[in-house]
């Protein structure tokens, strides 16, 4: 299905997928998680995260949004710097650990969206004053921070997103996205679901690419 997507914010590359679960085997699940830290210990060190490209693009995103990544972290950042430390990544339902294990490859947000759970167009702003939204961490405030919203209002950010549009038991089919950096490829997001063997999971397609 077609997505028309707005940007109001400068520096924003969006990559737009439709995921199908196609496996709920565990062992399946268990070694797509342990390939995205392997390869995150492999190649990254909590002292210097900060300065790896990609986490130092989407800090200064979030800085030109209004928000201190310091105080809301990328979600990305946030799930490396866990994993970084030695916590294992869990398992949570098979689309959220595709989408975790893409964040971590990416070390870019990602956010999953139950298929039906968003009415378009979607627009890519700044959170108004006042804003606010019923988020995974419970009621967020949105002033200041980059965020996605539909007809019915916010539902997203690169940090938690809306109960609205999370995943339930029963969902097998989704909508996903990847916040790139302007500069970033987004051939990136693809080539990263492959190294991960995440198609043993999830079938997926890129059905937009939004931005610059």
């Amino acid at each position: 299905m077609a997505l028309e997507v707005v940007h109001r914010l400068a520096g924003w590359r969006l990559v737009w997928l439709e995921v199908e679960l196609v496996a709920e085997d565990v062992e399946v699940l268990a070694s797509a998680r342990a390939s995205a830290v392997d390869l995150a210990r492999r190649d990254l060190e909590p002292a210097t995260l900060a300065e790896v490209p990609m986490v130092a693009a989407m800090r200064r995103l979030f800085r030109e949004a209004g928000t201190d990544p310091t105080r809301y972290r990328p979600s990305s950042e946030a799930l490396l710097r866990r994993v970084l430390k030695g916590e294992a990544l869990p398992a949570i339902h098979p689309l959220v650990d595709v989408n975790n294990c893409l964040s971590i490859a990416l070390a870019v947000p990602c956010c999953v969206m139950a298929e039906g759970s968003i009415e378009g167009p979607v627009t890519l702003r700044r959170g108004e004053a006042g804003e606010r939204m019923d988020s995974l961490r419970g009621p967020f405030e949105l002033e200041g921070k980059p965020l996605l919203a539909d007809r019915l209002g916010p539902f997203g950010t690169p940090i938690t997103d809306s109960r609205r549009v999370a995943v339930q038991a029963a969902t097998r089919r989704a909508r996903m996205v990847a916040y790139l950096p302007a500069t970033a490829m987004a051939e990136r997001v693809m080539e990263a679901y492959a190294r991960l063997e995440l198609e043993r999971v999830a079938h997926a397609a890129v059905v937009a690419t939004s931005g610059p």
